[in-house]
């Protein structure tokens, strides 16, 4: 979850100086290297205090280290990005045509910007792990994410790699099934709450020894937190006042073409073979 999500859920979350801070701080972030600590702490009815245990309480050594994040992720917001809102890329009477054309940029820009987040070794270490698995190899994640999960069932299964996508209430049984050698990949966006599925079956998923994948956004969470393997999806998106997933959607099946592509040019005439044969058979 990116610092800007974390302000985002406590403006809505909190009710007490930490959403009036979240909200000043959301509302002037184009403007906010302009304020002193002082004036922050004017603006937001708080003091300097409040506003360094507010950092604190978000992993930070205070509030220089805080605000050096804070504009950072700003920073790279403006200069990678168009300024279409992903969260609102159209608005009512807009034409089809303008529909059209913001939709295209911002997914572009969603690709362009998970290819960034790439870390080559995780991405390699997830393949490692789908190859390797000894038994079982099982999706978790809510809806929309399983869904988009059957895309790359498919095209696993297509080159002989039997990939299980778990559904909503069979979540708790496969994963207690899983042993050590198989393999589980947890897809969430926000990765954050440790009660809820997927992440409520972690605990148990690595003691059992699983080998574990995450599919999750940028910045500290629960998952980043216990998995050794993790994939970023680009997450501009607000958690909660949005149109619809249209980034985070196209980041994640792009995550799942990179780890199906990376899978099949592991073994690639074998792969290719075996995809034509099959096609010619079946389809």
């Amino acid at each position: 979850m990116s610092l800007i999500q974390e302000l985002e859920e406590i403006s809505v979350t909190e009710i007490n100086a930490k959403k009036y801070i979240a909200e000043f701080l959301l509302k002037e972030k184009e403007h906010i290297n302009k304020y002193s600590m002082q004036q922050i702490a004017d603006q937001t009815f708080t003091s300097k205090s409040t506003l360094f245990r507010f950092a604190q309480n978000l992993n930070y050594s205070g509030w220089k280290e805080f605000m050096q994040t804070f504009l950072k992720e700003i920073d790279y917001i403006n200069k990678h990005y168009s300024n279409i809102d992903p969260n609102l890329p159209f608005l009512a009477g807009e034409s089809s045509q303008s529909i059209v054309e913001k939709l295209t940029e911002i997914q572009i820009e969603s690709i362009r910007n998970t290819a960034d987040l790439i870390d080559y070794e995780m991405l390699n270490l997830a393949v490692d792990r789908i190859l390797n698995a000894s038994r079982n190899i099982v999706l978790f994640g809510i809806s929309p994410n399983n869904l988009m999960g059957q895309l790359l069932r498919r095209k696993l299964n297509s080159i002989g790699i039997i990939l299980t996508i778990a559904n909503t209430d069979e979540n708790g049984m496969l994963a207690s099934g899983l042993n050590k050698g198989d393999c589980a990949i947890l897809v969430s966006y926000s990765g954050n709450n440790k009660s809820r599925e997927p992440m409520r079956f972690l605990e148990l998923l690595k003691k059992n020894h699983v080998n574990l994948i995450a599919i999750t956004s940028a910045e500290n969470n629960y998952l980043r937190e216990n998995v050794d393997c993790c994939l970023t999806i680009s997450s501009r998106e607000k958690l909660y006042s949005k149109i619809g997933n249209f980034t985070t959607e196209e980041s994640i099946l792009h995550i799942f073409n990179l780890i199906y592509a990376c899978l099949f040019s592991r073994n690639f005439i074998h792969n290719y073979n075996y995809k034509v044969k099959n096609s010619e058979n079946f389809e």
